[in-house]
């Protein structure tokens, strides 16, 4: 019985069974062979999450339309399944298998994972060993899929690295499409595993863990790191996309049966950021910025929306606020949403970049809610990780949206900043009080309006000028968590959600942590923990049992403070971003200091010696 076939049997038994069908609208189905339109390459994108995460996950789509333009390059997808499909498979003894075709994952090339967020590894480590392949590098033989990563989490890739064959760090578009070309001629060329690796080492953007030895002191800490094969690089260099007008960007986006988080059309405008925010990994790791025209942006949402049916568009970007044409384009994509009956949302806005232009045009069709995110509560703290916006911006912008009409309105903040106290804690109470103030002063007592405050816990990443601050101790989140929660319960109208502590404490584990946290990962996996991103499904206890059994010093990792002249763990990973800018700006967050954003003035942050930046290069007026 072929594996489609015990599919067909098992599905009737499972929620959302359109997880595991495959064939969606601009869903793509390849053959073997060396014709044209067939391939030879098999690619899989693997989510390591449920379907309707990764289905909304706009990298996927991109790399799926990009490899599947390539002659000889099949992708099909993969993603995680839910606990009673993976119940089932493993009692019919169904192997994992992709989507487009019912084929076994060991019938792979590649299998290539997203690192998305630090709390998917369980899940990496679970569907491997669902497909059958070896979890652990060095077990795997001639026969098996290369088993690759990238994303963000692959910038402090180590964690991952006794399990990784090869990581590609940075904008994947260019990078992976060259690596399934190499990988296309070595397959032809009859020789073995280790050529292969050998040959995409020296690959700009790709890393290779087999080829580094890791060298600790006694007291845990990295004392060198030494390569095994002579032409590997001493560092790898993220790969960057140049050009977006001309880049490859889906217009054919594979629509799904089901409701996903994002069930919508996206195009990214820009990609990179100015601002600096000193918490802020994807900030620093997706520099410099590069911007799409605003009429290729048009062109794009006007395409996809004629090929998928999607009521709704979203812009994507980092900043939005910050697209140098935000009024125009926006105005001019909502004339495109109006056409065709869609409505346009928006990601966060800046509150000092508000546009109340941009606001008029959103309100006079479908509203959808406001996002803003202060992220601290006061000035001070403001000051200290870099968020160039001021009490009067906020309530300035919030004034506006008020005006037009707006009702609902979530805040985002982040506790366990460096340097914060109750203090901070109180201003964000205050922001609250005030903006409830401003509405019912502005409707005469009338109407109904909301507040959320949502707060994150802040949780210290690789390659920004935090990383090597310490995280806050679980139990005193837990009393910031609870302070805020009896202050802001007094209020009327206002929604408060709150991070999970645990999951902060396992998420900051793997984002400062070495390639001795694999085993912990692996063991925690075995006594029963997946889907660690889950509420519901974080077995905390379980993984505090794994630290143990595996004698891992969790907390030293966790809590432990870093000078600036130790060897991290992620050094080996060149993000574009020198060491020296980033002690300058953690210096700088402990002196109150801000600094301006990249357009206002260059920072000399060290993309110019990887990339020719946007911004003429200047040195910084006040060091430290």
């Amino acid at each position: 019985m072929t594996i489609a076939n015990k599919i067909d049997q098992i599905l009737i038994k499972v929620e959302k069974p359109a997880r595991y069908i495959g064939g969606e609208l601009n869903s793509v189905i390849k053959t073997p062979g060396k014709d044209e339109g067939q391939f030879e390459t098999r690619f899989v994108f693997a989510f390591p999450d449920l379907y309707e995460i990764g289905m909304s996950y706009l990298g996927l789509q991109i790399i799926y339309n990009l490899l599947n333009q390539e002659q000889g390059i099949f992708c099909e997808r993969l993603f995680a399944p839910a606990q009673d499909m993976e119940a089932l498979m493993r009692e019919h003894q169904i192997p994992l298998f992709t989507l487009e075709t019912k084929t076994a994952v060991t019938q792979a090339d590649i299998l290539g994972f997203t690192l998305q967020y630090e709390l998917s590894f369980t899940n990496i480590v679970n569907m491997l060993d669902l497909s059958g392949i070896p979890i652990k590098s060095q077990d795997r033989g001639e026969t098996d899929p290369f088993v690759a990563a990238g994303g963000p989490c692959a910038f402090n890739p180590e964690p991952l690295a006794p399990i990784i064959d090869f990581f590609m760090i940075g904008d994947g578009e260019e990078l992976l499409l060259e690596v399934c070309r190499i990988h296309l001629e070595w397959k032809r060329s009859g020789e073995k595993r280790l050529s292969f690796l050998q040959t995409i080492s020296q690959i700009k953007g790709v890393y290779v863990p087999q080829f580094y030895e890791i060298k600790y002191h006694e007291d845990g800490s990295i004392r060198d790191v030494l390569k095994t094969f002579d032409k590997a690089p001493d560092r790898i260099q993220k790969r960057i996309v140049s050009d977006l007008e001309t880049a490859v960007f889906p217009e054919f986006n594979i629509v799904p049966f089901i409701d996903v988080v994002h069930n919508r059309a996206t195009v990214e405008i820009f990609r990179g950021c100015i601002r600096g925010c000193r918490f802020c990994q994807a900030g620093m790791i997706y520099r410099p910025v590069r911007e799409r025209s605003k009429n290729k942006i048009k062109e794009l949402a006007q395409s996809q929306l004629k090929n998928t049916g999607y009521d709704e568009l979203s812009i994507l970007s980092l900043s939005t606020s910050d697209y140098s044409e935000i009024e125009p384009l926006v105005s001019e994509l909502m004339g495109v949403c109006h056409t065709n009956d869609v409505s346009l949302s928006l990601p966060s806005l800046r509150l000092d970049s508000f546009s109340v232009k941009v606001l008029e045009d959103i309100q006079g069709y479908k509203k959808t809610g406001l996002t803003f995110a202060p992220e601290a509560g006061t000035q001070r703290l403001r000051n200290v990780i870099n968020k160039s916006i001021t009490d009067e911006n906020i309530y300035y912008a919030v004034e506006q949206a008020i005006s037009l009409g707006w009702q609902q309105i979530k805040l985002y903040f982040m506790v366990g900043l460096p340097t914060e106290t109750d203090d901070d804690l109180d201003g964000i109470v205050e922001i609250a009080r005030k903006i409830t103030d401003l509405f019912y002063k502005s409707k005469g007592n009338r109407g109904k309006f909301n507040i959320t405050v949502s707060i994150s816990n802040f949780v210290p990443k690789a390659h920004t000028p935090f990383q090597w601050f310490p995280q806050c101790e679980i139990s005193e989140f837990k009393r910031k968590h609870y302070y805020l929660k009896d202050k802001l319960k007094m209020m009327k109208n206002i929604t408060f959600n709150y991070h999970g502590t645990d999951a902060s404490y396992l998420e900051a584990l793997f984002a400062r942590g070495d390639r001795k946290v694999c085993d912990t990962l692996i063991k925690a996996w075995e006594i029963g923990c997946k889907f660690d991103g889950w509420r519901e499904h974080l077995k905390y206890e379980k993984w505090l049992e794994a630290i143990a059994l595996t004698g891992l010093s969790a907390d030293a990792y966790i809590y432990g403070n870093r000078n600036y002249d130790t060897i991290l763990p992620w050094d080996i990973i060149d993000s574009g971003v020198s060491k020296e800018f980033l002690i300058r700006e953690s210096k700088r967050s402990i002196a109150e200091l801000q600094t301006p954003n990249c357009n206002a003035e260059c920072q000399d942050c060290g993309i110019l010696a990887m990339h020719n930046c946007h911004v003429k290069q200047v040195k910084l007026n006040e060091q430290i």
